[in-house]
C-alpha cells in the first residue's frame, strides 16, 4: 500500500488501488469543472436575472448544510468503496440526461437549479466515504503524501485543463461539456468498482442505534479533540474570508485595479498555478514543522498575502498575492485533510469528516455576504483587508495546539462518542 522513497519516507504506491482511485479523481474532477463552468453560462442564456443566476450557485452549498452530516453517517454504515461507485453512476446518469434535455431545447432555471441541488446532495456522501476509503487504501504515514498527489491532480485537471475546452465544446452545442461530464462520472464509477480492497472493520451497531446517534458520535469526536475542533474553527475563519474575497475579487480588478477581464483572468491562473505548486511543496512543509505547525505556516503567509492585495493598489501585487494564497491553500489542505483521516477512530472517519465539512462549508456562503457588506462599508479593497484580518485569527486559534502531529486514536466504542488523544 506504501513505498519507501530514497530519503526513508512513506509514499503511496501508485500501483494497485491508490493509482485506480487517483485517476477516478482527477477525470472526475475534470468533468465537474466541465460542468460548473458551462452551467452559469447557460443560465444567462436562459434568464438576465442575477438572483436566478447566482441561485445556480448556491445550490452546490445549500445541501451541504442539509445532508452534510447525514451523509458522513450513511458512509460509516456502508460499504464505501460500493457507495462511491453507485453515486458516481447515478451522478453519471442525471448527468445525461440533462444533457440530452439541453441538446432537445428542453433546459430550464428549474432544470438547472433541480440538477445542481441532486449532484451536490450525492457528493455529501460521495466526498465523506472518499476520505474514509483512502486510509484503507495507503498506509497512514503516507496519507499525507496521498492527499497531496490527490489534490495536486484534481487541481491540474479542474484548474488549468477544463477551462480552456469549455469554449471549445459550446461551440459544438450547449449539450456538449454535460455529456462529457456525464462520461467522466461513468468512467470514475468504473474505476472506483475495480479497485479490490477488505471491507472495513465495523463493530456491530448496538440495538436501537439511529442515525442521529451516530451523527452526534462524529460531532462529539470532533468537539473533544482539541487539534481537529481548532482546526475546524480556523478553517471556517479562513473560508469567510476567501469566500468574501472571491465573491468580490472582479470588482476589486476591474473597479479597484482598473486591470479589466484580462487582470481578472490571470488573478485566477495565478492562484491555480500556486495551488498546483503547493502540492509539491506540502509535505515538506509538514516534515519540518508538522500537521499543525504546516497550517500555522500556511496561515500565517496567507494572512500577509491578503494585506499584499488589500494595500498594494498594483495589478503585479494582486497576482503575487493570489499565487501565494493558491500554494498555502493547497498546503492548508492537505495537512488539515491529513490530520482529520490521523487523529479518526477508523469507524468514525466519515462522520467526522461530514461534520468538519458541514461546519467549516458553511463559511463560503457566508464570505460572499460578508464580502459585500464589506465593499459597501470600507471600499473595494476592503473584502481583502478583512480576509486578513479573518485570516490573523484563524492563526491565533491555532497556536495552542501548534505541536500536534500524529496523535494515537482510541478504537470506536460502538457508537458512543470515541475520541482522539490530544
Amino acid at each position: 500500500m506504501a513505498a519507501v522513497d530514497a530519503a526513508g519516507r512513506n509514499t503511496p504506491a501508485w500501483r494497485g488501488g491508490f493509482g485506480r482511485l487517483w485517476t477516478a479523481a482527477v477525470v472526475s474532477r475534470f468533468g465537474d469543472a466541465l460542468r460548473t463552468t458551462a452551467l452559469p453560462l447557460l443560465a444567462v442564456r436562459l434568464t438576465d436575472n442575477p438572483l436566478v443566476i447566482a441561485s445556480v450557485t448556491a445550490c452546490g452549498y445549500v445541501p451541504w448544510l442539509l445532508f452534510g452530516l447525514l451523509g458522513g453517517a450513511v458512509a460509516d454504515r456502508v460499504d464505501q468503496r460500493r457507495a462511491m461507485w453507485a453515486v458516481d453512476t447515478v451522478r453519471g446518469l442525471l448527468v445525461a440526461a440533462f444533457a440530452l434535455a439541453v441538446g432537445l431545447g428542453r433546459a430550464s432555471i428549474p432544470l438547472l437549479l433541480a440538477l445542481a441541488f441532486a449532484l451536490t446532495t450525492l457528493q455529501t456522501l460521495f466526498d465523506n466515504a472518499a476520505t474514509a476509503l483512502l486510509p484503507s487504501l495507503v498506509e497512514r504515514g503516507a496519507l499525507g503524501g496521498a492527499n497531496a498527489r490527490l489534490m495536486t491532480g484534481q487541481r491540474v485537471a479542474g484548474g488549468l485543463l477544463a477551462g480552456p475546452f469549455v469554449p471549445l465544446m459550446l461551440l459544438a452545442g450547449a449539450f456538449v461539456p454535460f455529456t462529457a461530464d456525464a462520461v467522466t462520472f461513468l468512467v470514475a464509477a468504473a474505476l472506483v468498482a475495480s479497485l479490490r480492497i477488505p471491507p472495513s472493520r465495523r463493530e456491530p451497531r448496538p440495538a436501537g442505534s439511529t442515525l442521529r446517534a451516530e451523527i452526534g458520535a462524529g460531532l462529539r469526536v470532533l468537539w473533544r479533540d482539541p487539534t481537529l475542533r481548532a482546526t475546524c474553527v480556523a478553517t471556517l475563519l479562513c473560508n469567510i474570508g476567501m469566500g468574501a474575497l472571491i465573491g468580490t475579487l472582479v470588482l476589486h480588478v476591474t473597479r479597484w485595479l482598473h486591470a479589466g477581464s484580462g487582470g481578472y483572468a490571470a488573478a485566477m491562473t495565478a492562484y491555480s498555478v500556486g495551488s498546483i505548486t503547493g502540492g509539491f511543496l506540502t509535505q515538506r512543509i509538514a516534515r519540518r514543522a508538522g500537521r499543525a505547525g504546516a497550517l500555522l505556516v500556511a496561515g500565517g503567509v496567507q494572512t500577509a498575502s491578503l494585506l499584499l492585495i488589500g494595500s498594494v493598489r498594483h495589478l503585479a501585487a494582486l497576482l503575487v498575492g493570489m499565487a501565494l494564497l493558491g500554494v498555502m491553500s493547497m498546503v492548508w489542505n492537505v495537512n488539515q485533510v491529513t490530520l482529520m483521516q490521523q487523529r479518526s477512530p477508523e469507524t468514525l472517519t466519515g462522520r467526522v469528516a461530514s461534520a468538519f465539512r458541514t461546519a467549516s462549508t458553511s463559511g463560503a456562503p457566508l464570505g460572499a455576504l460578508f464580502g459585500g457588506i464589506a465593499t459597501s462599508a470600507f471600499g473595494l479593497n476592503g473584502p481583502a483587508l478583512c480576509a486578513a484580518v479573518l485570516f490573523a485569527f484563524a492563526v491565533i486559534s491555532l497556536i495552542p495546539v501548534r505541536t500536534a502531529d500524529l496523535p494515537v486514536a482510541l478504537p470506536d466504542d460502538g457508537g458512543a462518542a470515541g475520541h482522539a488523544r490530544p
